[in-house]
């Protein structure tokens, strides 16, 4: 049986927040002091109505990064060596691995083709990149996801309650009030994306039986 494993980008691989920042310190300064916006989050509210004026300053940034050609290609990461550890991970217990994700649009290349571009020179070739704009459970279940791993306990959630899938939550600043919230509904949570990875790996490694996936 091929074990199937799913990833978000944006906070498990990709270091979103710390590029949000420094498009806001290059528009506002360093004390602008304004809250980073999950790219998901973004993308969910691009047809709104007009913002409310506690908006304006998000605006101005997420409208940088939407005209900053092939923005999602420049993002650092968050673990240097996760996305080869993932590539790894694939190759050795035959795997097959998707990198989820629900970015908004930028100038430039399609989000699926920059988020290719960008996990290839992470480590990672021919990567399976799926821009989802619907429901992220519906999606997974199509693919009948064995794993996932996101940083949203939003995603996480969503994940649990519409596919037969082991959620990880990336908490690095976990505490053991959202441990045992997500305990209570069967997500298991990681500091960082490299527990994450070592806790699925021993899984895989166990049901397989080293005979690969």
């Amino acid at each position: 049986m091929t074990v199937r494993i799913g990833f978000d980008v944006d906070g498990v691989l990709a270091d979103f927040s710390t590029a949000f920042r420094q498009v806001e310190i290059r528009l506002f300064g360093s004390d602008s002091g304004v809250a980073v916006e999950a790219p998901e989050v973004e993308a969910q509210q691009q047809e709104a109505a007009a913002p409310h004026e506690s908006r304006r300053r998000r605006d101005a940034i997420w409208n940088a990064i939407r005209d900053t050609p092939d923005f999602w290609t420049t993002i650092a990461p968050c673990d240097p060596a996760a996305v080869r550890r993932i590539h790894g991970l694939m190759l050795r217990y035959h795997c097959e691995v998707f990198f989820i994700t629900r970015r908004p649009s930028t100038a430039g290349q399609s989000v699926q083709r920059q988020t290719q571009r960008w996990l290839q020179d992470q480590g990672f070739d021919l990567p399976s990149v799926l821009v989802v704009a619907g429901p992220l459970g519906a999606a997974a279940a199509a693919l009948g996801l064995d794993f996932y791993v996101d940083d949203r306990p939003q995603n996480c959630l969503e994940m649990v309650a519409a596919a037969r899938t082991r959620t990880i939550l990336i908490a690095p600043e976990r505490d053991q009030a959202t441990a045992d919230r997500a305990n209570r509904l069967q997500i298991s949570v990681a500091n960082s994306i490299g527990e994450a990875l070592q806790a699925i790996e021993i899984a895989v490694a166990g049901a397989t039986a080293g005979q690969g996936c």
